[in-house]
């Protein structure tokens, strides 16, 4: 065929087949999990800084222990880092098994701190100051580049993450989840201390607790965006791997309640909760994955962390850095990877909170071309402008 025939024949086909079939990724049997928490979970006692005597200078009411023989304890996963002792029969076992690594000062370069801003900002994945396409998420993106993936949301309405060319369905997984203690336990609690020296103290801590929790209640309801509860995950997870085992190859969950304010706790109490509802939330994904959990990878971020000290309401507010967690069986886990750094005073990003080292873009970036064998242009279509990094996560 001479070279005037083809130009002819490439100006008949439609450029929606051009783009789809001559600069698409070939076809992979590879399974993408992308996991949000919303709020900003306290990425610091999940993956301990064990090392730091900062850290527990910075916390004295919510530190979680060195590792030692107490069960409440960090689990100790290299000398300068330990786990939430929470995840001890969920998640510890991915890492002893090499299928879960973490990433500590991963984020993005926005600063604002604002719950929507930032998470418009990680979905979005585009250049930071310039004009917004609230059209292009970056998965949409990614099946776009694809060859015959076939994506869903597990959300009641699309996300941001998922907006774009592509067409992708959801379907709602949402379960509003309950307080610790509710309003007929603070009753009978508070009738328990009728009549004692402490009936007073009780009476004024369930009234602070009541006035505060007004106070956050709506911030966390719109930090979570309608996101299902973690214990709604923990539910649900089980049906995500059935569809997605079976039919869907890249999905995407977003879970509420990470706003951590007040009353967080340590090893014990409400984060402690949340994270043992979401670990084992995705122990029962894997194992209802069955076979498919070796060509699967789960990547679980958040907008940001918390600040690295606590407040005076025994809570973390909104922070910068974070910790990404990435599981599967593609995954050479059993390792805590990326740029870090030494935990001290001077470290902090502004006095604060953790400095950002591995921006989140690069990073996928770099795991999106092993998994699914994309070139420099491919993935400058999902993230423009940005060099990928391979850290070794698979």
């Amino acid at each position: 065929m001479h070279r005037r025939d083809l130009l002819k024949l490439l100006g008949a086909l439609p450029l929606a087949s051009i783009s789809g079939q001559l600069y698409a990724a070939p076809s992979s049997s590879a399974r993408l999990l992308v996991v949000f928490l919303r709020g900003g979970y306290d990425a610091a006692n999940l993956l301990v800084p064990i090392s730091s005597q900062f850290y527990y200078d910075a916390r004295p009411n919510i530190a979680i222990a060195r590792p030692s023989t107490d069960l409440n304890s960090a689990i100790q996963l290299t000398p300068d880092w330990g786990l939430h002792p929470v995840l001890r029969e969920s998640v510890y076992p991915f890492y002893s098994s090499g299928e879960i690594a973490f990433i500590p000062f991963a984020g993005t370069d926005d600063t604002s701190r604002s719950h929507f801003e930032t998470q418009d900002s990680i979905e979005l994945g585009q250049p930071l100051g310039a004009g917004r396409n609230f059209q292009s998420g970056f998965l949409n993106r990614l099946v776009t580049v694809l060859n015959g993936a076939n994506p869903i949301s597990f959300t009641d309405q699309l996300p941001l993450i998922f907006q774009g060319a592509a067409q992708v369905p959801n379907t709602a997984l949402r379960t509003v989840g309950k307080l610790g203690i509710d309003s007929r336990q603070s009753n009978i609690i508070t009738a328990m201390y009728k009549g004692t020296p402490l009936a007073q103290q009780v009476n004024e801590g369930f009234d602070v607790r009541n006035d505060v929790a007004r106070e956050m209640a709506s911030e966390m309801e719109s930090a979570n965006r309608n996101a299902v509860s973690a214990k709604g995950f923990e539910g649900e997870a089980k049906r995500i791997a059935k569809l997605m085992k079976d039919k869907y190859s890249i999905g995407f969950v977003d879970i509420g309640g990470w706003d951590t304010h007040v009353g967080e706790g340590g090893a014990t109490g409400y984060l402690a909760g949340r994270l043992d509802e979401l670990g084992r939330g995705l122990s029962s994904f894997a194992q209802e994955m069955g076979t498919q959990w070796d060509n699967s990878v789960v990547v679980v971020v958040s907008e940001f962390g918390r600040t690295f000290r606590e407040n005076g309401n025994r809570g973390t507010d909104h922070g910068h850095g974070t910790v990404f967690w990435v599981l599967g069986g593609k995954v050479q886990g059993g390792r805590i990877l990326g740029n870090q750094t030494r935990i001290e005073q001077a470290s902090l990003f502004q006095n604060r909170d953790y400095p950002v080292l591995n921006e989140y873009r690069s990073i996928l970036g770099g795991l999106f071309a092993h998994m699914y064998g994309l070139n420099s242009s491919q993935l400058d279509r999902i993230f423009a402008g940005v060099r990928a990094k391979d850290i070794g996560i698979i």
